[in-house]
């Protein structure tokens, strides 16, 4: 567990020191609760990539529906 006021940089795994380095990237949703900030040092920022699997699975939705309504 992160202490009280230090994040993770999602980019690089690492703790980010200083609070005037960290920059928010993304909000991720929960299902029941609140959900959680991802944080990035500010020169990682622009390399934080999407979540994938969030992505495979709606391509993959998409795919069967487009098979689905071609039949």
């Amino acid at each position: 567990m992160t202490p009280p006021g230090l994040h993770m940089c999602r980019h690089c795994d690492r703790l980010i020191l200083d609070p005037d380095d960290a920059v928010v990237v993304a909000y991720v949703h929960a299902n029941s609760g609140p959900g959680w900030v991802v944080w990035a040092h500010s020169a990682h920022a622009h390399l934080v990539q999407p979540d994938p699997y969030p992505l495979a699975l709606l391509a993959r939705i998409r795919a069967l529906c487009a098979e689905n309504s071609a039949t």
